[in-house]
């Protein structure tokens, strides 16, 4: 059967990593496209006036364009940038976030001043998810619970590669259990901890028995992951970064020259912020409402010989517990870091630490729009002084951010 298809005139990139163009006023996004050129697609779903489409040839190639390293690009939904240049992907990332910023927050901080930090664009990831289906296991296709069986990560670790060609003879043994969903391995190149993220019903310790026969280096339980000069123990359900080659220079680059009395790590996590803080602060309080990753931000913090008061709290409870002590005369912190999740600060958050008004907040976002929403919730109380952005995912549409504020008197 012939396939319809149109030819589009690739204008931009766009968060999600796909190409926008236009047709008789119609916006249509493509994935696999790069600014410039001209392709030829099929349409394939809409929403609202959004038109998507399927990449069905390359008519003009953009001079950015490269061979993809991965065998399963275009199908699997891990990546969307391997076809393009590494320079080119941060370009486009940095044109995506300054755009976010401008369309979402109202604010205008132009491309060029944004820093970009950057390490080797493969073989950076310490952690994977992976799914298993039918004896197979490998990622989900883009847009679609589709299994993809893969061999090789080009963007995972050389240990997860090498426990990866393990496991794809160990999912097609009888004795792996067909109720486990999907596995996450984490590791910091010598030891293996593993996460069963979804099963439908509890998996025995003989599966684990069993992986840890086959490899090794597998842990029964938290790791303990270097980062010099620390070494932060990481439960299995904590949450840690995921880019190994980018964890050493991270605090680096979102405390800058931060220094004074008083400072609050907010969603602290396992303390991979809050234990240099420690260094720089007299006073740091880390909240974290995770039981896991706060108990394992008290071991670290005693390892490191550093003093950390944990709040076991929720970052909104815990300010609003602040804000009544200000009311009561209690002065705010001299530095505020906030790491939150994808759904960003929200509009509670950011009142109180506006109404707090500490001198210094530094956000680090993993998501533009959320981090638009935020800093234009605090911006008619502080400037920006700084934006970097840290490609802690590299071929893939994801961008973090930090964001330096500074009060204004």
């Amino acid at each position: 059967m012939q396939i319809s298809t149109e030819t589009l005139n690739i204008e931009k990139m766009i968060y999600g990593g796909e190409g926008l163009s236009r047709v008789n006023g119609e916006v249509v996004l493509t994935p696999f496209v790069l600014p410039g050129e001209i392709v030829e697609a099929e349409r394939a779903d809409s929403r609202q006036k959004v038109q998507r489409s399927r990449l069905v040839s390359v008519q003009s190639a953009s001079a950015d364009r490269v061979t993809p390293e991965c065998d399963v690009f275009g199908r699997c939904g891990g990546c969307q940038y391997q076809h393009a240049g590494y320079a080119a992907e941060l370009a486009f990332k940095r044109d995506i976030l300054a755009e976010t910023l401008r369309r979402v927050g109202k604010i205008e901080f132009e491309a060029e001043r944004i820093g970009v930090e950057s390490g080797a664009p493969y073989g950076y990831r310490n952690r994977v998810q992976l799914h298993i289906e039918g004896g197979r296991i490998g990622y989900r296709e883009m847009h679609s619970k589709r299994l993809v069986p893969v061999g090789d990560c080009p963007i995972a670790s050389p240990k997860i590669t090498e426990v990866l060609r393990t496991l794809q003879k160990m999912v097609r043994d009888s004795r792996w259990p067909r109720f486990a969903l999907d596995l996450e391995i984490f590791t910091d190149e010598r030891r293996v901890q593993w996460n069963v993220q979804e099963s439908e019903r509890p998996v025995a310790k003989h599966f684990f028995e069993w992986l840890a026969e086959a490899i090794p280096e597998s842990l029964p339980g938290p790791l303990d992951y270097p980062v010099a000069p620390d070494l932060f123990r990481v439960s299995g359900s904590a949450f840690f970064q995921v880019n190994r080659f980018l964890l050493p220079r991270l605090a680096e680059l979102v405390l800058g020259d931060a220094g004074g009395e008083t400072a609050w790590d907010l969603y602290a996590g396992v303390g991979l912020f809050s234990l240099p803080l420690a260094r720089r602060f007299q006073r740091v309080t880390a909240v974290e409402s995770g039981r896991s990753a706060a108990a394992d931000l008290a071991e670290n913090a005693a390892r490191a010989g550093v003093q950390v008061e944990i709040v076991g709290d929720q970052t909104e409870a815990f300010l609003a517990g602040r804000c009544e002590a200000a009311s009561e005369g209690a002065a705010p912190p001299d530095f505020v870091l906030a790491d939150p999740p994808r759904a960003g600060l929200g509009k509670h958050a950011t009142g109180k630490l506006a109404a707090l008004r500490p001198a210094k907040i530094t956000i680090v976002a993993c998501d533009p729009s959320t981090l638009a929403r935020d800093l234009a919730a605090l911006l008619p109380d502080y400037a920006i002084e700084k934006l970097t952005l840290v490609d802690l995912f590299p071929r893939t549409f994801h961008i973090e951010t930090i964001a330096m504020l500074t009060r204004r008197d």
